[in-house]
């Protein structure tokens, strides 16, 4: 299993109510076939709106790490400490997230 096929989503809602999805996934690029693309991105969604995507230091193989970094975001947004913008997601996107 990889983050090709199977990308890593948690809906959460924000102190103000809106609903978002946070997301892990390798980004699809219609001119790279998909085996050959390594790019793991951190994405936060509304409905069809992406708000923010920003590039993971992550590797299509590290699905556990992907759902700790899912699971960290989506704590920190429900909590208010951490805003749905791409310079929040930033700092937690460029280190690999502690394991529980």
């Amino acid at each position: 299993m990889s983050l090709r096929g199977q990308p890593v989503e948690q809906p959460v809602v924000l102190p103000d109510g809106r609903s978002l999805r946070v997301r892990v996934s390798v980004l699809d690029d219609p001119y790279i076939a998909k085996r050959e693309l390594d790019t793991v991105s951190l994405e936060l969604w509304s409905g069809d709106e992406a708000l923010a995507t920003v590039s993971t230091i992550l590797e299509p193989a590290h699905v556990s790490e992907a759902r700790a970094l899912v699971r960290e975001v989506a704590a920190g947004l429900e909590s208010g400490e951490l805003q749905p913008t791409a310079g929040a997601l930033e700092p937690l996107a460029s280190r690999v997230p502690e394991m529980p």
